[in-house]
């Protein structure tokens, strides 16, 4: 769509907008509150619409980080990395006796404080009294990132000053200046990585709460403002920039003012650092004055210049913030019909809750943009990894369709740099890379990560993602012209991957990287190859679907498979009997990944007992700080083995650490602050929608696979608004008369 095109449709929508509409009382598993208690140990959650964001932060004033999708900073010598866009969320407040956003974080200064994160709304309201310097002002803020109107963001400050008087207000945009120091990572080894952070005086080193890890590494970008400006009379403030080597961008704010305000004076501020209305208003004591920025927001090939979106942000101000908000927070509600609904326990219900609105904030529609595993921040430098088609894809896939879609469109889009690095690896087909640019395409793996490049059970995952979506959709015309092309050219990759074992008569894949990632260069691991002999499977079943030939080769390599197995023990193998399982790592084993829902290797109920058996006493003897990407996956392994307790035990022990206050942030570990890893969200949606129902995704359609189960002080776990193959329905899981679960299915 051309930006003329969208911004009359911005226009049109915005002046077809009306009042707020009465909702009912929020449902409080939606509501994430934060109290002076968290002053110490506040993680900072995010507001965001899949396009652009900004963090949350205690004062809701401060100025705060943000970035936007696909925006990539692609510097000399680095990988590329999520450009921080101007900040845009910051007002300040000065009553005489100091700034608000720099007076210090105390109970006594910031009073009855309270900041309230609804997920049912999206939005972020803060009250509080700021008493300092013998003066006191009641606040309340309230800031939200559009979902119905994908470009544009406001924030709105109230004060009630008790006392009479002038007072200075600033509106600023942060120009952020480039990160230093700054790392040659694209060439950097893991040791010189490490000892260039001690030098900078750095640590990698877990850190407290609210400290991220690796920020040393996994910093942002840099946008540089190639011109700004603004209008003293207008209250417009505009700016275009530029990422490091990459994309345009443009920001505008447009200033709304309480009426019948006297404005006494107004100075526009131009720096190197920040681009800013500056006011100085009389105010009088006990009555209260509203404030609001309006925000418009666009990049390259998404949206127009700063001109444009101060047309955009102006037409926000003559709509007004609660016609705005309205129609953003129905759009949430919109979301919000497709939910998981457990009764009878709050904390996992808020949990659920708190996982889908990170899922939803970080997902678009109707284009081919995939998901970076930290969201919408800097973490793993925004990257695509197999998160996105393993985890956040089927979490999506039957709750949102739409929004799971861009995630497979996205190799379909990338596929010539996929092809061009099958050709340096010496491979056939496409050979996705382990750290994709989710704007590109293109490898950008740091090179102290390089031997991950063995991980090449990416390309089995994104093949599965692909028929999924298919199962899912029943589109036949999505496949043969996006699908397709992709499976085939997997299937290609896998036939030049494999190795033909002429002594064992069986087709083995060697120099690996397990999911378990500490073993690099092993052969044949076990979840690499059943996913590559699913893909090669895949590939043949849809080429009958779309009228083509299918390579004979595809299903003889499937048929012999090697996957390796332990006879005396009945088990299977983490990888080749050769390689001595013996190294501590976040995981302990890799064999729970084979009852992933997705791959879930078909195996007799006793093999998956012992597999499962052995996944735990590794957990205990060879596991260190667990990632929870596998955490998540030991309750769908008690699920499937139809423990209800067991599995929800480990749904409770997934609550545990996990998730940082006050807004549920997920961490990669409980010691390891590296945040806002989506696929631990995903995960542990995934262990409702397929682990605890029992539902999988085949070529018959949306099966029960394993009778469902509940934990036993559950009453019900409700899949609502569930969409497969067109039709829309609710699947309820609860118990009948005898105490026996059941699952039923209510059309819509």
């Amino acid at each position: 769509m051309t930006f003329r095109l969208i911004k009359l449709a911005c226009l049109a929508v915005i002046a077809a907008m009306v009042a707020a509409p009465a909702f009912g009382q929020t449902d409080p598993s939606f509501l994430l509150t934060a109290t002076a208690k968290n002053f110490d140990s506040y993680f900072p959650g995010y507001l965001a619409n899949g396009y652009f964001s900004t963090m949350t932060s205690p004062r809701g004033t401060e100025p705060n980080m943000g970035y936007m999708v696909a925006f990539m900073d692609y510097a000399k010598g680095d990988i590329s990395r999520p450009a921080a866009i101007p900040g845009w969320s910051e007002i300040d407040y000065n009553p005489g006796g100091g700034w608000l956003n720099a007076i210090r974080l105390d109970p006594k200064i910031f009073v009855d404080y309270a900041q309230t994160l609804d997920m049912h709304d999206g939005t972020l309201t803060t009250r509080y009294r700021f008493a300092y310097a013998n003066k006191a002002t009641d606040v309340k803020v309230t800031t939200f990132v559009s979902q119905a109107d994908p470009h544009l963001a406001a924030s709105q400050l109230s004060i009630t000053p008790q006392f009479d008087g002038k007072v200075q207000l600033t509106f600023p945009i942060r120009l952020w200046s480039e990160h230093q120091p700054r790392f040659p990572i694209a060439s950097m080894t893991g040791d010189e990585m490490i000892d260039a952070v001690i030098a900078s005086g750095q640590t990698l080193q877990n850190k407290p709460v609210p400290t991220p890890d690796r920020a040393a590494v996994w910093y942002p970008g840099y946008t540089k403002v190639m011109s700004s400006d603004g209008d003293t009379r207008e209250l417009t403030l505009w700016l275009d920039g530029k990422a490091e080597q990459g994309l345009s961008m443009a920001e505008a704010a447009a200033i709304s003012l309480p009426a019948g305000i006297q404005v006494d004076e107004v100075k526009l501020e131009k720096g190197p650092d920040k681009l800013s209305l500056n006011l100085v208003v009389s105010v009088q004591k006990g009555k209260t004055y509203t404030f609001t920025k309006y925000i418009a927001a666009s990049r390259q090939d998404w949206g127009g210049d700063a001109r444009a979106d101060v047309t955009l942000a102006e037409a926000a101000r003559k709509t007004g913030f609660d016609s705005l908000l309205a129609r953003h927070v129905a759009a949430w509600h919109e979301l919000w019909k497709s939910d998981i609904v457990v009764e009878g326990d709050p904390k996992v219900q808020s949990a659920v809750h708190s996982d889908l609105y990170y899922l939803l904030s970080n997902t678009t529609v109707g284009n081919a943009w995939p998901m970076g595993a930290c969201a919408l921040t800097p973490g793993y430098a925004g990257h695509a990894f197999w998160d996105s088609d393993s985890w956040v894809f089927p979490a999506l896939l039957l709750l949102h369709p739409e929004r799971a879609k861009p995630i497979v469109m996205f190799r379909d889009r990338t596929m010539e740099p996929a092809r061009a690095r099958a050709k340096q690896y010496g491979a056939s087909g496409t050979m996705y890379p382990w750290e994709a640019d989710p704007q590109t395409g293109v490898d950008n793996t740091p090179h102290f990560a390089y031997g991950v490049f063995r991980e090449i059970h990416v390309n089995a995952d994104i093949a599965i993602a692909q028929w999924q979506y298919y199962l899912a959709s029943g589109d036949d015309a999505w496949l043969k012209k996006d699908g397709w092309p992709v499976i085939q050219a997997i299937a290609e990759f896998w036939t030049s991957r494999v190795t033909y074992n002429k002594a064992e008569d069986r087709y083995e894949v060697l120099h690996v990287t397990s999911p378990d990632e500490a073993y690099d260069d092993v052969p044949n691991d076990s979840f690499t190859n059943a996913a590559a002999r699913k893909a090669l499977e895949i590939a043949g079943k849809a080429a009958k679907v779309v009228g083509a030939e299918a390579d004979p080769k595809w299903a003889a390599i499937a048929a012999k498979m090697y996957i390796p197995f332990d006879r005396a023990n009945q088990r299977h193998l983490d990888f080749d009997a050769s390689v001595p399982h013996d190294k501590i790592t976040w995981m302990g084993s890799s064999l729970v990944w084979l009852m992933y829902p997705n791959l879930d290797l078909p195996m007799s109920a006793q093999i998956r007992r012992n597999d499962f058996a052995f996944q735990l006493q590794e957990l205990k003897t060879h596991g260190d700080d667990p990632n929870e990407m596998m955490m998540v996956m030991l309750a769908v392994g008690e699920a499937e083995l139809g423990d209800g307790k067991a599995a929800g035990d480990w749904i409770q022990r997934n609550l545990v650490g996990f998730l940082k206050p006050p807004f549920n942030v997920r961490t990669e570990t409980v010691a390891n602050n590296a945040g806002y890893i989506l696929a631990t969200s995903a995960g542990f949606v995934q262990s409702f929608v397929y682990g605890l129902s029992g539902l999988r995704i085949e070529d018959q359609g949306l099966v029960e696979a394993y009778a469902p189960v509940l934990p036993p002080s559950w009453k019900s776990l409700t899949l609502k608004h569930v969409s497969f193959r067109g039709k829309h329905f609710d699947v309820a899981i609860g118990r009948d008369a005898s105490g026996k679960v059941t699952l039923t299915r209510h059309a819509e």
